[in-house]
């Protein structure tokens, strides 16, 4: 994939993950335009350059009119990330978690599928582009005290194979970015020293991008041990390791 002259729209990129891929793709020479919810975050980037756009995932309106304005100011979009996604601890002990199940859902999966189904037309009249769906490490090794969130994950991985193979011959490639742990702001870092560093794993899904051909599954070191515990015979154990975390929901207190 060449990062340096790319039309990028990447939804969800007012913070995170989402808005250090943007100052990536941007420095590399691509044009970039953010979309998120909240405007005052869409303002800071705005000053920065980078071109702007209000988007909610879960309103079928909001990502037409979003569609619309990117479409009419930028043309040339060739690039999707479907980036926008909410982490959402779940006691399923307690009923009252399912509202926190479907925001999950509606948010992380549904949402992707929305935004990927406005701007599929335009990727195929176009006869090339790239369409990056965002997954985790949690997808393949689930997190317990965030079920439905590993839930979504798996499901946008399984969205982004059937994609990929229904996509085949039109020109569109479908990339997979899967990101471990990852420290966005220096309370993420200390309550997660193991969380990789932010410059860091930016850095490696850049490089990775480039490679030719762009690989289907963006899968830094960091999240290698993650993706493949089935197969290296180790996810019962990092499973059991992983549901430790339970003791910090309140009924476990």
């Amino acid at each position: 994939m060449d990062i340096t002259n790319r039309t990028v729209f990447i939804a969800g990129a007012t913070s995170g993950i989402g808005r250090e891929l943007a100052r990536r793709f941007a420095a590399a020479g691509s044009a970039v335009i953010v979309g998120g919810r909240r405007t005052d975050l869409l303002d800071q980037l705005a000053a920065e350059g980078f071109a702007t756009v209000p988007i909610d995932v879960t309103d079928q309106d909001s990502i037409d009119r979003s569609r619309d304005t990117i479409l009419h100011s930028h043309p040339s979009l060739d690039t999707i990330v479907t980036m926008s996604g909410v982490m959402i601890p779940e006691d399923l002990r307690d009923p009252a978690h399912f509202s926190a199940a479907e925001k999950t859902i509606d948010t992380n999966l549904l949402g992707t599928i929305r935004v990927i189904d406005a701007f599929t037309p335009h990727l195929i009249g176009r006869g090339t582009g790239t369409i990056i769906t965002v997954t985790s490490g949690i997808g393949f090794l689930p997190f317990p005290v965030m079920p439905t969130y590993a839930v979504s994950k798996a499901g946008v991985h399984a969205y982004s194979e059937a994609l990929r193979a229904q996509l085949d011959g039109t020109g569109i490639e479908v990339s997979e970015l899967v990101p471990p742990a990852v420290a966005t702001t220096p309370e993420h870092a200390q309550r997660n020293p193991r969380a990789l560093k932010l410059a860091e794993f930016a850095t490696e899904v850049m490089d990775l991008l480039q490679t030719d051909p762009t690989p289907h599954e963006i899968l830094v070191k960091g999240v290698l041990m993650h993706r493949w515990a089935e197969r290296d015979g180790t996810y019962d154990e990092l499973v059991a390791q992983r549901s430790q975390a339970l003791a910090m929901l309140p009924s476990r207190q």
